[in-house]
């Protein structure tokens, strides 16, 4: 972001807090009259109204066709292959509509920051990619009545809150069943952390394939790091040190099993001839990778659609029919499985 459009955010949101003063009203009375909301008194309305007029408050989505609507998209980082694969989604989805999108993170601006920013911006609103949502901002979401949707949430949000996914836990037993009908009897998991939903989820599934199968768990084959390549790395190297090591890993992510993959090397260990790897992502490395990975596969790009268009039907007053949407999953095979010796 430049320093003028800094400067004009700051602007924006001064201006709408004097408004508020003016009007004897809070930020967030304000706010819904920006947004057009229908919770406001008509009086109330109309005053906040002709004190936008008067300071010429000007509506983004109102301004000329040279400045198109926008939208802010917020992730933890921008880091990993996840990442890039939802932001090309939101970013491709949106420009389908002319709009633009704005990406930032939190590490260094909160999501409370990010709130105001989308205010100050006057944004349709506000998509947020894998963050732990503090109770206070999704309080003030709920009752400033925020449009905001949240892609694969780290904790379970307010119903208030629209979020979007995927079948996180049918994946994963996709996945794992796809290993034991190669003959696989001990498959190891890295998963993701347990307070991560969707990590929680696809440990699930890998458990209840297990179970379906008559196989005990072993949590001497269960691993949970962040989705992260360094820390699977390592975390796969202590599961092949195992008295009894697995012949097949399940990584909860592309980036873990990349991880995966560099600790089968260094362990000595061909793929898939001695260990047979399935992925959960299938970004644009997972067909990258060497080998390429059998992985399954996130519709990265509908999730974009649809982030999208929930927010824009938030924005606009009508909440999404369920206030959790989860897109269905894919399993892709590539040359990272394949049966173990034994068979």
């Amino acid at each position: 972001m430049t320093t003028s459009d800094k400067g004009r955010l700051d602007a924006q949101y001064g201006l709408l807090t004097n408004i508020a003063q003016e009007a004897g009203v809070s930020l967030s009375t304000v706010s819904k009259v920006v947004h057009r909301r229908r919770d406001v008194g008509a009086a109330t309305r109309t005053r906040v109204e002709e004190l936008l007029d008067r300071h010429g408050y000007v509506r983004s989505w109102d301004r000329e066709a040279a400045a198109p609507r926008q939208i802010i998209a917020v992730f933890r980082d921008l880091s990993g292959p996840y990442t890039l694969e939802v932001v090309r989604g939101i970013v491709e989805a949106a420009g389908e509509l002319g709009i633009d999108v704005i990406t930032g993170t939190t590490g260094r601006r909160s999501i409370s920051q990010w709130l105001e920013e989308c205010v100050a911006l006057g944004a349709a609103g506000l998509v947020i990619v894998i963050s732990m949502l503090a109770e206070d901002d999704q309080r003030r979401i709920v009752e400033q009545r925020l449009p905001v949707v949240l892609v694969d949430p780290l904790s379970a949000p307010s119903p208030d809150i629209p979020s979007i996914g995927v079948t996180n836990w049918s994946g994963a037993r996709e996945a794992v069943q796809h290993l034991l009908g190669l003959g696989h009897r001990r498959i190891g998991m890295v998963a993701g952390r347990s307070h991560s939903l969707a990590g929680s989820a696809r440990l699930h599934g890998y458990r209840a394939a297990l179970e379906e199968a008559g196989i005990d768990y072993d949590p001497a084959l269960v691993r949970s790091t962040d989705f992260d390549y360094d820390e699977a790395l390592t975390a796969t190297l202590h599961i092949l040190r195992a008295q009894r090591p697995p012949t097949a890993v399940f990584a909860a992510s592309d980036a873990q099993a990349l991880g995966v993959l560099e600790a089968a090397r260094q362990h000595g260990l061909r793929v898939p001839d001695d260990l047979a790897v399935m992925s959960f992502d299938d970004t644009l490395v997972a067909a990258m990778a060497c080998p390429p990975l059998s992985a399954v596969r996130q519709p990265f790009e509908e999730l974009g659609r649809e982030a999208t268009r929930v927010l824009l039907q938030t924005a606009e007053g009508r909440p999404p029919a369920s206030p959790r949407i989860e897109l269905a999953t894919e399993l892709v095979l590539r040359t990272s499985t394949s049966g173990p010796r034994s068979t």
